[in-house]
């Protein structure tokens, strides 16, 4: 299994330019929302569901970086049960719009999203963002 850090060089690869960044900044978390709101929508417990086999993944790479996901996917849930029958048109509605822009952002980056090499990117993206934050805050993850 690639480590942590060979995950998050191979994802940078496609991820230099910096509107690019600053789309998946927005976008990244809106589409992790998005999905725990769709899940939530069929049935909350298929949401903890998933979130708990992401978090097997995610230990398996980063112990610092799993447990800021659990606060991600707790406010993720919460806001997901706070807003009601307003959620599930709001999720596909966010999903649609953030991934569009993803594309236009990869299209100004040149280069296709990491996740059409290997669909585990798409767990990759939330932890990139994460990993960033932590080495501006100098936490080693």
């Amino acid at each position: 299994m690639k480590t942590i850090e060979q995950w998050f060089s191979e994802y940078s690869e496609s991820h230099q330019n910096p509107a690019n960044k600053l789309i998946h900044w927005f976008c990244v978390p809106s589409i992790l929302f998005s999905i725990v709101g769709l899940l939530w929508s069929i049935a909350p417990i298929s949401a903890w569901v998933a979130m708990a086999i992401s978090m097997l993944f995610y230990f398996k790479l980063s112990f610092r970086l799993s447990l800021a996901m659990i606060i991600v996917f707790a406010l993720s849930a919460a806001l997901s049960e706070g807003l009601g029958e307003y959620l599930l048109p709001a999720s596909v509605s966010i999903f649609v719009v953030a991934w569009v822009f993803q594309f236009v952002g990869h299209n100004l980056e040149g280069k296709k999203p990491s996740f059409f090499k290997d669909v585990q990117f798409l767990l990759i993206g939330p932890l990139w963002c994460l990993g960033f934050l932590f080495r501006k805050f100098k936490i080693h993850y």
